[in-house]
């Protein structure tokens, strides 16, 4: 989705600091604008300042500073019980009290519902995360997994327009995981929810998201579709913060339009696409993804740049082959091919000549 002006935005940051002790900000400035219907993750390390956007979007935090609006208006002295938005974190947070119906029941008890609608609402939303049979049980008695989808159910039953979701997968298993990544994100565009996602897991990010912001010393360093923020990362922490990605360093020798020349630490000179740099003499981290970097000299287009590698070590993962090399003087360059019937297995030790295209090497901030 493109940026959105803050007049079509259905939740906004505007200029939001937060500052726990007075002296040191958590969030630094924000400004982050998202339309109706989005799904956008806050990726980033611990003490990055995502949790703390959504706390603060929540109510359960205050801004020291700037305005949080919803739906065009301010919700800064909203008490959160207020501002009908839907929860859920990774404890669930169920009563264990009470059977999963109750559980379900419960926020529309506080929003004085009839009777019989709250049974209507219970049971479609039970439906929605297939669990219809469960009703009567308690909390005790279901997996993990069962557990988190009855806490989605709960943050959906009273239908927000606004869904806040805090690590939700993050006690479960990798397989039960993935499963419930689908469901989560299926949910939520099929009822058209505006959901806030907080998880410091980048595959998550990438697979649910229809925009990413990734944090990093309480600011938003890029703000982007999951593809654009893999293929075209903006700054080093991004590129090295998303997916795996190799680096070399070096200094800018002369910018060209599109390209600069750059001379590696072994004295190895390479052209590459100019991203955040600004002059010759500048440090530079050149940032390859693995999948771009070639060694079947058959595939290297006539364009791409080639450098001398020794084999480190070769392993076979079963669908691809990761072979890490020592290149331009470091030994963590990783390369990833398809296992492919013409893809021959290497030996530690082994000579070979790799190569990428000058676009694919990003001239990144050192």
């Amino acid at each position: 989705m493109a940026d959105v002006t803050n007049g079509d935005a259905f939740v906004a940051f505007e200029r939001v600091q937060k500052s726990y002790d007075g002296e040191t900000l958590v969030v630094k400035d924000l400004n982050l604008s998202l339309p109706k219907g989005e799904f956008l993750t806050m990726l980033g390390p611990s003490g990055s300042g995502k949790t703390t956007c959504l706390m603060m979007l929540a109510g359960f935090e205050t801004a020291t500073h700037g305005e949080i609006k919803l739906d065009g208006k301010p919700i800064n002295n909203i008490p959160p019980h207020k501002r009908g938005i839907g929860m859920v974190f990774q404890n669930y947070a169920l009563f264990p009290h009470m059977t999963v119906a109750e559980n379900l029941s419960f926020p529309l008890e506080v929003r004085r519902m009839g009777k019989s609608d709250r049974e209507e609402k219970v049971k479609r939303a039970l439906e929605m995360v297939q669990m219809g049979e469960f009703g009567g049980r308690r909390p005790a008695q279901l997996s993990g997994g069962q557990q988190q989808r009855i806490a989605l159910a709960r943050a959906l039953v009273f239908e927000p327009e606004l869904v806040l979701m805090d690590e939700p997968l993050g006690a479960l298993d990798k397989q039960l995981r993935e499963h419930m990544q689908f469901e989560i994100t299926n949910i939520a565009h099929n009822l058209g929810i505006t959901t806030v996602y907080v998880t410091h897991d980048q595959t998550e990010a990438l697979t649910m998201s229809d925009r990413v912001a990734v944090f990093d010393d309480g600011r938003i360093q890029q703000l982007a579709p999951p593809d654009e923020l893999y293929e075209s990362p903006q700054n080093s922490f991004v590129a090295q913060f998303i997916g795996e990605n190799n680096t070399l360093e070096g200094t800018i020798q002369e910018i060209k339009g599109n390209t600069c020349t750059v001379k590696l630490d072994d004295g190895s000179i390479i052209d590459a696409k100019p991203v955040n740099v600004v002059k010759p003499g500048d440090r530079t981290l050149i940032s390859i993804r693995p999948e771009r970097v070639e060694m079947n000299k058959e595939r290297l287009s006539p364009d791409a740049h080639t450098l001398r590698a020794e084999v480190v070590e070769f392993i076979y993962m079963g669908d691809i082959f990761r072979t890490r090399l020592r290149v331009a003087g470091t030994e963590d360059f990783v390369i990833k091919t398809r296992n492919a019937p013409d893809q021959r297995r290497l030996k530690k030790g082994e000579q070979i000549e790799i190569g990428w295209l000058p676009d694919d090497a990003r001239a990144l901030d050192a």
